[in-house]
């Protein structure tokens, strides 16, 4: 009743003007550029500077298009929807049924313009039946309810226990499962695939399924996995982030959005690696299904699967090899000065040569000289980085440095018990079956972020994975947090790593997930925040990250290079965010077609983000959960507490779709059937 009172109170019609839109295009010399470029790599600065980060409202070239139903209006503007009679409605239908009797000729993909307000609901929700429409208002009326949400797992097993399982899981299916989970399987989930390919948006596949273990539970087994069997050694240099701290071992701890892994033993690590390898197969059948071009580059039209490094191993491995990486810089920065990746600092074999000179002909030394990588441009690392990713590595021995005073070598890294040094490269094994099995079905890796403690050594890791597996095209992508506030530099590092080792680089970008947790640890533990201090200064480091590997784009265009060496997945739900990264294409000439730049929103929140985007020709995603009912409540609980922190997105989200749901009604189409002839890009 609350929704019918709701509909027939909301007045809406869509008021059309004509309007144009001018496209710039930038057509700059490129030939002192490209010197540029290969002679600077990283040092040059970022086209956007500090100021990229402005929260524009602005639609792209001052325009805002509309689309009808079946195919779109060829020069009219969207202006926000409002209370108007009930006759401009009734002229504004009329308009839009002329337009329905001129479908896109048979066999055409359809392509719309698109309405960079984001306001216009026939194109965010004409994928979508108007049951789903309903189902969907009814679930953010639930998520407006700050008491509903903050006992919604109290809630479902409340119900579960007085339903029993059937009426429960029909509950869920007409609730928040419907709205927020695929399905149930591979198999189960390939309508929702199809159908969302039909209508220009490609899947990131994620089995959702979490354990659902008490904080004491988490807590010893995170305690457990973190230490090894030798001890947790505080030695000299030791940095206190890089280990384990009880209070924070639950590592739910003030997180609503990110999926949690907490290590059991090493057979459930095997079981989460098949269950990576399905997910990209169904990915991979989804998309035999689908004609499209051939593959080039790194965000053509396949699906992509979403994996996490910590469910593949024992977690105080990712926290030693953290160490190491940060001890790396630490001895770095003592011996040349200055902060950052050793790559950063530009020095050269024989300025180690000449720091070392005071020990001698020391054959240590020298030995250790011989295992550093550098270039014409001078030191790529300290150590043979490739060989973390080969499965016959030893930890214990590979990271070792002179002591500058004595000569003698020492370790970064604590000595790992035989047994450990077996784990950890059974966790590479593991990885690199995933990578493999992805290469072979021609199917995207991203592998998420997570905490800063263990974010060193994924990164690490995942970069190497590229190095190895990113030569013809990107397959591996690594997650960047721009809330932190190394990321810009991170990002920086790592580009211009893959520009001087010539491999793919990929890159998702999200604003983040750990917030609140890694200020408290960090406050706790006595080490600096890495949180950027505001909202607005997580915005900036977006934005200039992002312009940042935009210009490195436009540069490789300008040089008659492959810009697909870089690929960028602009994962927000942030529309401001979203409109920069197309005002910013447009500025330097990057069209959807280069294939570089991609966006993502998870499913069931955004639609009126990410549908108009696929329909417009730009390559949207959509991230796909899927799992048991019953086993992905966890899941299905973070969702309802992040929309319960978005409240005004889900403020826009329900007028939007109360506008749909009243304009179908009062068309007649409340059996309406989507279908899409859309192909994604």
């Amino acid at each position: 009743m609350a929704l019918l009172r709701s509909l027939s109170a909301q007045r809406t019609a869509i008021s059309l003007v004509y309007g144009r839109n001018s496209n710039k295009s930038s057509n700059s010399v490129a030939v002192a550029a490209c010197r540029s470029f290969h002679q600077r790599g990283s040092r040059s600065t970022s086209i956007a500077g500090e100021g990229a980060a402005s929260e524009s409202t602005r639609g792209v070239n001052g325009a805002r298009f509309l689309h009808s139903g079946e195919r779109p209006l060829q020069a009219s503007t969207l202006v926000q929807p409002e209370l108007v009679s009930s006759e401009t409605l009734k002229r504004s239908m009329k308009q839009e049924s002329s337009q329905e009797k001129n479908p896109s000729p048979a066999g055409s993909p359809q392509r719309d313009p698109l309405d960079v307000s984001f306001n216009d609901p026939i194109a965010a929700f004409k994928s979508k039946t108007t049951g789903e429409l309903i189902r969907a208002y009814l679930v953010y009326m639930i998520c407006s309810s700050e008491k509903l949400v903050e006992h919604n797992m109290t809630l479902m097993k409340w119900s579960k226990n007085v339903l029993g399982q059937r009426l429960f899981t029909a509950l869920m299916k007409a609730t928040f499962y419907g709205h927020f989970v695929a399905g149930e399987d591979q198999i189960k989930i390939i309508p929702t695939l199809e159908r969302l390919r039909s209508f220009g948006v490609k899947p990131i596949l994620d089995y959702s399924v979490e354990e659902d273990i008490t904080q004491e539970e988490a807590e010893k087994r995170e305690v457990e996995s973190s230490v090894s069997s030798a001890g947790d050694k505080k030695e000299e240099g030791s940095m206190p982030q890089y280990h384990v701290d009880k209070s924070f071992a639950d590592r739910r701890y003030k997180v609503s959005s990110a999926r949690t892994y907490f290590y059991l033993n090493e057979a459930t690590c095997e079981r989460n690696m098949e269950i990576f390898i399905k997910c990209l197969e169904a990915v991979s059948d989804d998309d035999r299904k689908a004609p499209r071009a051939v593959a080039t580059g790194a965000t053509f039209g396949t699906g992509i699967t979403a994996i996490k490094l910590t469910a593949l191993g024992r977690p105080q491995l990712l926290l030693q090899l953290s160490e190491v990486i940060m001890r790396t810089r630490k001895y770095m920065e003592d011996m040349v000065g200055g902060q950052g990746n050793v790559l950063t600092h530009h020095k050269t074999i024989k300025d180690l040569e000449k720091y070392y000179a005071t020990l001698g002909d020391n054959k240590d030394v020298k030995e250790f000289l011989n295992n550093v990588t550098s270039d014409k441009e001078g030191i790529l690392h300290l150590f043979p980085w490739s060989g973390i990713v080969d499965e016959d590595s030893q930890l214990s021995d590979t990271f070792r440095v002179p002591d500058p005073q004595t000569g003698q070598m020492r370790r970064l890294i604590s000595q790992i018990p035989p047994k450990e040094e077996e784990m950890f490269r059974n966790m590479i094994r593991r990885l690199n079956t995933i990578v493999k099995a992805a290469a072979d079905l021609d199917v995207r890796i991203m592998v998420d972020a997570e905490q800063t403690y263990f974010q060193p050594a994924i990164s690490r890791i995942t970069l190497e994975m590229m190095r190895k597996y990113n030569k013809d095209k990107a397959i591996v992508f690594n997650t960047y947090q721009c809330y932190l506030r190394e990321t810009f530099r991170e990002v920086n590092t790592d580009l211009e790593q893959a520009k001087r080792q010539n491999f793919y680089f990929g890159a998702k970008l999200v604003r983040g997930a750990y917030m609140d947790q890694e200020r408290d640890r960090a406050k706790s533990l006595g080490y600096p925040d890495p949180v950027n201090p505001t909202f607005e200064a997580t915005t900036e480091m977006y934005h200039k990250t992002l312009s940042e590997c935009l210009r490195r784009i436009k540069l490789m265009k300008d040089c008659d290079d492959d810009a697909r060496k870089i690929g960028i997945m602009v994962a927000s739900h942030n529309e401001d965010t979203v409109r920069f990264a197309i005002q910013q294409m447009k500025e330097i000439g990057i069209s959807p077609e280069d294939k570089v730049i991609c966006f993502g929103q998870l499913l069931g929140m955004c639609d009126y983000i990410t549908f108009p985007l696929g329909q417009a020709g730009y390559s949207a995603y959509k991230y796909i959960p899927y799992g048991p009912v019953e086993e992905v409540l966890p899941y299905l609980s973070r969702r309802a507490q992040e929309n319960k922190g978005v409240l005004k997105k889900i403020k826009k989200e329900k007028r939007l779709l109360l506008s749909e749901i009243r304009r179908r009604l009062m068309r007649g189409q409340l059996f309406y059937k989507p279908k899409g002839n859309y192909v994604p890009i």
